[in-house]
């Protein structure tokens, strides 16, 4: 009899164990096989979550199918002490580990609402949206213009929260002192500026920082970017160039941002520049013309005046033969890379066509054909021509 328990027993135990193994392998392929979500979700972690809450969020949201294997999961795997607050972009599918390891690795939010600072060359506005996990794409909330408004509540009530991400981009052909008037007006920066960096030397970037971040800081991080991208384009620079050091390459390629916003059009434009620089004569470019009459302070706001081409100052390249002094904004790589790396023309002219970019000449008689034809259209559009 009692042989007869024993082996009923252990044939229960054996059930249990093939049982229990069997439902191990389950859990385990849970864990690891894609998820039940359709399409992606943002899922928010708040400072002093836990595993069980944030667990329950997701079978809410249909991302998991169970909270106690996910929490077993992590558990297993050493990381449920290791939750990072913050908005996670969790992509439809994603399996349990995928999500235990998105949550507990840190650093910026995904998804979820989003400030951008953005420092153009005619105005500095604010943008808060927020992402659209569905669509992949950002929704504008709030936007203003710290210069002129004051910051609306909605966009104060938002930004003070703490899974909300903070950008700064820069836009190239800013000037310095433009940079730095403007990062006075970023409420969530701090820190006092002491002197306008060298111009030319901040990299057009988009750059995420954190509330209270240190303007000086921020702008040595621009720096330290832009110090970068010159020296990896100068080592890799064509034969020939008219530049004897990087900082001459600098002044040449802000000339270039600030004649042009057609990507494609930069390497010719800087090809005319250097033609010209090969064949003695002027620059003639009136950009370098307005950085002398403002000193890179803001934007001039009206046409050059014929007293101010006539007159004898270091950025009039009207008159002074070379390039000017330094550069007359902060150019972005692309421009830097054009001043380097130029387009091989024979072109010695440029003018508006009328498309937002430039008709090219090499001969003075075409230059005049299309300037012919750009003040013709000028006349019909009523708009004022850009050439060189």
């Amino acid at each position: 009899m009692w042989r007869h328990i024993v082996s009923n027993f252990l044939t229960i135990l054996i059930v249990l164990l093939l049982a229990l193994g069997g439902l191990t392998a389950w859990a385990k392929k849970q864990y690891t096989s894609p998820g039940p979500l359709t399409e992606a979700v943002c899922i928010k972690v708040a400072p002093g979550s836990s595993f069980v809450r944030l667990s329950d969020d997701l079978v809410a949201k249909g991302a998991v199918s169970s909270g106690y294997i996910f929490r077993a999961g992590a558990d297993y795997a050493g990381k449920s002490g290791q939750l990072k607050f913050g908005s996670y972009l969790v992509p439809a599918a994603a399996p349990m580990t995928a999500i235990v390891d998105q949550v507990t690795a840190g650093g910026p939010s995904t998804c979820g609402t989003e400030v951008n600072f953005r420092i153009g060359v005619n105005a500095t506005d604010v943008i808060l949206r927020e992402l659209d996990a569905a669509s992949g794409r950002y929704v504008e909330k709030v936007k203003f213009d710290p210069a002129t408004e004051a910051a609306p509540q909605a966009y104060l009530d938002e930004a003070q929260k703490s899974d909300v991400r903070l950008r700064v981009t820069l836009a190239e052909g800013a000037t310095s002192w433009q940079v730095v008037e403007a990062l006075k007006r970023a409420e969530f920066l701090t820190g006092d500026v002491k002197e306008v960096p060298a111009e030319g030397h901040l990299a057009p970037d988009s750059y995420e920082v954190s509330r209270g971040y240190d303007r000086a800081k921020l702008l040595g991080e621009m720096q330290a970017r832009q110090d970068r991208i010159l020296a990896d384009l100068w080592a890799a620079r064509a034969d020939g160039l008219p530049y004897s050091t990087p900082d001459e390459a600098l002044v040449m390629a802000s000339i270039v941002e600030k004649e042009t916003g057609v990507a494609e059009e930069r390497p010719q434009v800087a090809s005319v520049f250097i033609n010209r620089l090969a064949q003695g004569m002027k620059l003639q470019t009136d950009p370098t013309v307005i950085y002398g009459v403002t000193g890179g302070k803001g934007v001039l706001g009206r046409g050059l005046r014929q007293s101010e081409l006539r007159k004898a100052t270091p950025y009039n390249t009207y008159v002074v033969e070379g390039l000017p002094p330094g550069p007359i904004a902060n150019p972005g790589r692309a421009s830097i890379e054009a001043a380097l790396n130029p387009a091989q023309t024979d072109y010695l002219y440029f003018v508006a066509d009328g498309t937002g970019g430039h008709a090219f000449a090499t001969t003075l008689s075409d230059h005049n054909d299309n300037v012919a034809r750009w003040r013709k259209l000028e006349a019909e559009q009523g708009q004022t021509p850009a050439g060189n």
